[in-house]
């Protein structure tokens, strides 16, 4: 029998703590992960939240995760080259992955330069299948944002994607540019063995309480879905995100 992961809250007063103390959490589990089971597996999602963690991660992790054990994914990508602003792994290349050990050969970033963004996904799925041999993939640790409009990774609301059940990734439209965007499944990332969401600003307030308290419907607020089957949940956030919970 399955058990839903009831959601952690952790409240810190701004982006740059709670980047530090996400970034802990993070190397615990991946040092788990590899006493456990030899290697881990982190896949990353885009937008400027995360720009934080990867400079901490770049600044104080070097040697004290296991990196060369570590396989890089995403868990969404804009369809843009990869030196492109808006890219995901563009960034995180930029902001860490460049001067990191991790070998070139376990960063996996989602191709963009295949003629559609089907089959962009189609790749990626082969990417993931060669390396999860189940049913579905159990990453060990996924890390996401939240959008003032109650997105996650490049799920938003009332999109087709969101309805997917069978494909590990998929492509999808977004409501602001760049459209085109790439992203993991719902079922992929309700397969995850912990998942951090990062959030940062006033802006994302309502979006969080709507998450948290109101339980609202996936279809217009996906990122109330992700709920692992048999994981963890854990939302790291400033006091400005924060602001409009009832017991932050």
């Amino acid at each position: 029998m399955s058990i839903r992961a009831k959601p952690e809250v952790r409240v810190h007063a701004d982006l740059e703590s709670l980047s530090k103390a996400a970034a802990e959490s993070l190397a615990e589990i991946a040092a788990a992960s590899v006493t456990s089971g030899g290697w881990f597996s982190l896949a990353l999602s885009g937008g400027e939240t995360p720009r934080a963690l990867f400079q901490v991660l770049r600044a104080q992790y070097e040697r004290r995760v296991p990196w060369m054990r570590g396989e890089i994914f995403w868990v969404d990508e804009r369809y843009v080259p990869p030196q492109d602003p808006r890219s995901n792994y563009g960034m995180a290349k930029s902001e860490w992955l460049a001067g990191s050990p991790i070998p070139r050969e376990n960063v996996h970033p989602m191709a963009t330069d295949l003629p559609t963004p089907e089959e962009a996904a189609r790749q990626y799925e082969r990417v993931l299948r060669a390396h999860f041999l189940h049913q579905w993939p159990r990453i060990d640790l996924m890390v996401l944002g939240l959008g003032a409009d109650c997105h996650t990774a490049s799920l938003f609301p009332r999109s087709p994607a969101l309805s997917e059940s069978a494909r590990w990734v998929t492509w999808a439209e977004a409501p602001v540019g760049p459209s085109q965007r790439l992203t993991l499944t719902l079922p992929v990332i309700n397969h995850a063995s912990s998942v951090h969401f990062l959030v940062s600003g006033e802006a994302k307030a309502e979006a969080l309480r709507r998450v948290i308290e109101d339980g609202a419907d996936v279809t217009n607020c996906p990122a109330s879905g992700v709920s692992p089957s048999e994981g963890r949940v854990t939302w790291w956030v400033d006091e400005a995100a924060a602001s409009k919970l009832s017991h932050p």
